[in-house]
């Protein structure tokens, strides 16, 4: 059994890159810092936000490994491992294991249409592969593939096996995960949709992957922390401050408003990768005026 507890508001951490398109590890030293400073609980690179889709085996590398070095045990670090194969999986789990991962994040395969059985499958090889603790990732809208109620419910029995992040922004999905699972104080839920991150508390989340905490640590962080902390009022109007930023990332392909709301703090992040674009002149302005809002540009 895992005594690993995946809490708090985590970021999946954008990966910043050069206008050559090359990791920019010193930026990315300088966004642990932000996050961590900001109050979040656990950093999370190569998450879907920071494009692990689009990097070699050594870039994934030396980007947990100078997330690993620069939150210097400030904060757990989750490593995403997501492939569309299970073997694939398998290889990058490794290399969380050899850099020193706290848990991994592993997503269901993309493009691919599996079956619930085939889903548990290789849910379990995946597990039985690693020592770590493992959190399965839910993300309908980007791969068409959804883990059920009862069949997270099964895999909550594999001891290493400790949570799911439910990025389906469907709160009675959320809801039945946290239901089916709620004997077993080995498993937890997260919450992945960021303006669902009060409402999955109150039904028994034990904290969210944010993206919009990369842009918004510190509100993200009070969501949890009010809430924690006994003040559900206050937690509430931290959840409607984040809302339309969250909304907002609607206007350009993901995760380009997240970088682009880096970008006009002055934290230069860069753009994402081709084909990725930036947004438009029209669509940053409307940015822009979320930003004001939310005090946190000027």
């Amino acid at each position: 059994m895992s005594n690993f507890v995946p809490k708090g508001i985590i970021p999946p951490i954008v990966t910043p890159f050069t206008l050559e398109g090359k990791v920019d590890y010193d930026r990315l030293r300088e966004m642990v810092d932000f996050l961590i400073d900001n109050g979040v609980h656990g950093l999370f690179p190569m998450g879907t936000t920071g494009e692990f889709y689009a990097v070699s085996d050594e870039e994934y590398r030396e980007i947990l490994m100078t997330v690993k070095d620069q939150t210097k045990g400030r904060v757990p670090v989750y490593g995403g491992a997501s492939h569309i194969t299970t073997r694939g999986v398998i290889r990058l789990l490794k290399i969380c294991e050899d850099v020193g991962m706290d848990a991994v994040s592993v997503l269901t395969p993309m493009f691919v249409s599996q079956t619930q059985d085939e889903l548990y499958t290789y849910y379990k090889t995946v597990a039985e592969s690693t020592s770590l603790p493992i959190i399965m990732y839910n993300n309908k809208p980007k791969t068409n593939v959804t883990i059920e109620p009862t069949t997270v419910a099964r895999l909550s029995e594999i001891v290493n096996i400790i949570g799911v992040k439910d990025s389906t922004g469907d709160m009675t999905n959320t809801a039945e995960y946290i239901r089916l699972t709620r004997g077993n104080d080995n498993f937890h839920v997260l919450m992945g949709r960021d303006t669902l991150i009060h409402a999955a508390l109150c039904y028994g989340a034990t904290g969210a992957i944010a993206s919009c905490a990369n842009v918004a640590p510190r509100v993200c962080a009070d969501i949890y922390d009010k809430y924690m902390a006994g003040d559900v009022k206050g937690s509430l109007e931290a959840q409607y401050l984040l809302a339309p930023l969250r909304i907002a990332c609607g206007m350009g392909t993901f995760p380009a408003v997240i970088k682009e709301g880096l970008e006009q703090q002055g934290i230069h992040v860069g753009k994402c990768l081709d084909p990725i674009a930036e947004l438009k002149t029209e669509e940053k302005e409307r940015l822009h005026r979320v930003l004001m809002d939310m005090g946190l540009v000027f």
